[in-house]
């Protein structure tokens, strides 16, 4: 499985995302900074942090553990 996290820098709400996907012992993610500009801030600029299957699933802060190993399926 690969994942994406869509992410801003400075957002505390993102090094939250990626702390828990850290304690889980997710899979490797991509980072995608969306910024204020540029191609994913339509779909992902309000929603940040949004993590992403390979199979198009996404899933939206605020989750937990149980949420998030719900989507991973771990």
């Amino acid at each position: 499985m690969s994942l994406t996290l869509y992410r801003r820098d400075g957002c505390e709400l993102c090094d939250a995302a990626e702390a828990l996907l850290r304690e889980i012992g997710a899979p490797p993610w991509e980072r995608i900074q969306i910024g204020w500009f540029g191609p994913h801030v339509a779909a992902y600029g309000q929603r940040v942090p949004v993590l992403r299957r390979d199979d198009g699933a996404e899933i939206d802060w605020p989750f937990d553990r149980d949420r998030l190993l719900a989507f991973l399926r771990l």
